[in-house]
C-alpha cells in the first residue's frame, strides 16, 4: 500500500513549536515509528509552508497513491484551493489535526477540506496519523 502524508505550514516545527499543544516529538521521528509499525506500507512524506506546493503534491499523488493523509495546518481554515484540489483527484484523503481544532479559537472550527475528505481525525496528538493509516490499511 502506498500512502502519502502531506503536512502544511509550521508542521516542520513539530517538537519545537508549542509542545503543550503539538507535543515534543518531531515528525520525522514519528514517521520512522509509522514505517516500523506498518512495514507493508510505502510512505511518501511532503511538508511545505507554501499553499501552492501542497496543491501540487495533491495533484502529483492524487491519481497514484492508495491514500493521502493531509494536515493542511492553518490552510485548512482558509484555502478554497486545497479543498478544490481534493475534489479534483481520485485518491481518498483523510484530514488530520494533532489538536482538537473545535476546542480552540473559533476560526479553527471551519474547514475547506472536510467536505471533500473521506474522513476527519483530530485531537489525538501525533496518533492521528496512525489512526489515518489504519483507516486505509483496514478498509
Amino acid at each position: 500500500m502506498e500512502l502519502t502524508i502531506i503536512n502544511g505550514p509550521n508542521l516542520n516545527l513539530l517538537g519545537k513549536r508549542e509542545p503543550e499543544i503539538y507535543g515534543a516529538k518531531g515528525f520525522e521521528e514519528y514517521l520512522e515509528e509509522l514505517k516500523n509499525r506498518f512495514p507493508n506500507c510505502r510512505f511518501h512524506y511532503i511538508q511545505s509552508n507554501i499553499e501552492g506546493e501542497l496543491i501540487d503534491a495533491l495533484h502529483q499523488h492524487g491519481f497514484s497513491a492508495d491514500g493521502i493523509i493531509l494536515n493542511a495546518g492553518a490552510y485548512t481554515h482558509t484555502s478554497v484551493g486545497i479543498g478544490d484540489a481534493i475534489k479534483g483527484i481520485e485518491t481518498p484523503v483523510v484530514e488530520v489535526h494533532i489538536s482538537n481544532t473545535f476546542a480552540r479559537e473559533d476560526f479553527r472550527h471551519r474547514s475547506f477540506i472536510t467536505p471533500n475528505a473521506a474522513g476527519l481525525i483530530l485531537g489525538f496528538g501525533l496518533d492521528v496519523y496512525r489512526l489515518a493509516v489504519e483507516s486505509f490499511v483496514h478498509k
